[in-house]
């Protein structure tokens, strides 16, 4: 087999048009016969650029809605005929069978018909079967075939038939085929997954994911690990889909963190008022509302000024000017947010490393979707944490009942909760966290710790007291001894939102009665590890 391979035929059947006319003016111009399908074919010919019909190769009509018509020996034949095996020379010969050289197919778009809400008939009608065995075809015989099934290869197909005189070397077509096969695997990982969940099967006997990269980074967790970043195609407003329009490239930890970010503010409904999550760790080490995003920055940096340097922020509304004053005043990794001003734009165009991102609008946290992570020898898989409480859903189950003021502070600290890793204690008063206990081995830990961090910034700030005293304290679990709550108290707490559905319920509301707090019970936890 020679390295290098010259394309004499090429077969064009693409969904997207995107690019189309000027490869197959290019490659027309090489003296490269075309074969098409369809409407390739047809956008071909508009262009003035000589097609042959794949039908006229087959002897076969297109049939069947189009259906069926490159699945065919004369097709398939000359994609897989290993041209140094005389045994398939041969019998391309008998059977008139031409070689294929190049196969240039995108596939018929089916995430995009499901992303659109698409009923069950249209989706299946909606996916590629010809494509997808060609393009297996072509890469498994990368050896002599180059098969390209991505718009962004086009420019690299042709810089490299360039530099070869019309060939392709063997390392080039190599590369091809590694994307052919990642991209029929991605498409035969969406179908399956749309289909588990249009026959409402939770657990299927077996589960593909798959991603497109986005971005090599510089490195992992630490600099000794390698690391990329892919997306999965939904289009969830997020650090996946932002645009980013200032600062040096994000790393591996700045996605991670800023997700976080991202996706705990996104709790807080714009038409609900500003809001700002500024996370560290992928923990938040402040959360607040405002009546401005400067205020709501202001509030959430004040609960540890200490861990917002070198954070994340993240806005639920589009960023002004004065926000952006306030958060350069620190060193901040990364500003996320469903838009900003040109006003704000020209602010941190001043700190050149902070990296401005902006979506298009706030995650939809009651989305359903999945969720998984790696484990030794497999995956855990599990819906992605779309669980909300309200008002109603509560129940008091103490002698005190809160008042509406402290159940804002709950309903509030109970979102924030959700987000942190466990165990997890939140304090909030009138908006805003005032202390965040997060990731200990004992909720009795966290409760100390999140008071502790209070009584710091209290010192810092000259206040005459912790802002713990009078707060709503939310856990993410149920506490499982009146300790944690006692602590919590102790601290100053005067409501407390949790779970419940502990042995030692009763033990911990009479201990909570006898402290004189206002309990209430959510039914419903937020474990995140």
């Amino acid at each position: 087999m020679p390295d290098l391979h010259p394309v004499r035929r090429a077969l064009i059947s693409v969904s997207d048009k995107t690019g189309l006319t000027e490869l197959g003016e290019a490659l027309s111009a090489r003296g490269i016969e075309i074969l098409s399908t369809g409407g390739s074919a047809k956008a071909l010919r508009e262009a003035g650029i000589a097609v042959r019909d794949v039908a006229e190769v087959t002897d076969f009509p297109e049939m069947m809605d189009g259906r069926v018509k490159t699945l065919h020996p004369r097709i398939h034949g000359g994609l897989l005929a290993l041209r140094d095996n005389p045994e398939h020379r041969g019998a391309m010969k008998g059977h008139d069978i031409p070689e294929i050289d190049l196969l240039v197919v995108n596939l018929y778009p089916f995430e995009e018909t499901v992303a659109k809400g698409a009923d069950y008939e249209t989706c299946i009608e909606n996916i590629d079967i010809g494509g997808p065995a060609m393009i297996r075809a072509a890469a498994k015989n990368h050896g002599f075939v180059n098969v390209v099934v991505d718009v962004e290869d086009y420019a690299p197909l042709l810089a490299e038939l360039e530099a070869n005189d019309g060939a392709t070397s063997y390392a080039f077509r190599q590369k091809l085929a590694l994307t052919a096969y990642a991209r029929t695997g991605a498409y035969d990982a969406a179908v399956s997954a749309w289909m588990a969940g249009a026959i409402d099967e939770p657990a299927p006997r077996r589960r593909a994911f798959a991603g497109t990269l986005a971005q090599t980074l510089r490195y992992g967790e630490n600099p000794h690990q390698a690391a990329a970043f892919y997306t999965d195609g939904s289009g969830r407003p997020g650090v996946a889909t932002a645009v980013q329009h200032q600062g040096k490239e994000l790393s591996y930890n700045n996605i991670n963190d800023t997700d976080a970010a991202f996706e705990l503010v996104s709790e807080f409904l714009p038409s609900d008022g500003p809001a700002c999550a500024i996370i560290k760790h992928a923990n938040p080490s402040g959360v607040a509302r405002g009546a401005t995003l400067k205020e709501a920055y202001q509030k959430a940096f004040d609960c540890d000024r200490t861990s917002a340097f070198g954070g994340i922020v993240a806005l639920n509304q589009v960023l002004d000017a004065e926000t952006a004053e306030a958060i350069a005043e620190i060193f901040t990794e990364v500003v996320i947010a469903p838009g900003a001003d040109d006003a704000a734009k020209a602010v941190f165009a001043r700190k050149k490393n902070l990296r401005l991102l902006t979506t298009s609008g706030l995650a939809d946290t009651s989305d359903a979707g999945l969720a998984w992570r790696q484990v030794s020898g497999g995956l855990l898989v599990q819906d992605r944490d779309n669980g909300r409480i309200t008002a109603a859903d509560l129940k008091v189950v103490t002698k005190r009942v809160p008042t509406d003021a402290e159940l804002a502070d709950l309903l509030f600290a109970w979102k924030v909760a959700k987000h942190v890793k466990s165990n997890a204690i939140v304090y909030v008063k009138d908006g805003a966290t005032v202390g965040v206990g997060a990731g200990q081995m004992s909720r009795l830990d966290s409760a100390l710790i999140a008071a502790k961090k209070a009584e710091r910034m209290a010192e810092a700030m000259g206040l005459p007291e912790a802002l713990t005293k009078g707060s709503a304290v939310a856990s993410d679990a149920f506490f499982p001894f009146a300790d944690g709550l006692l602590e919590a108290a102790a601290a100053g707490a005067s409501t407390v939102i949790q779970p419940g559905g502990s042995m030692r319920d009763a033990e911990v509301i009479a201990a909570a009665d006898e402290a004189g707090l206002a309990m209430v019970f959510t039914g419903m936890r937020h474990f995140r590890h």
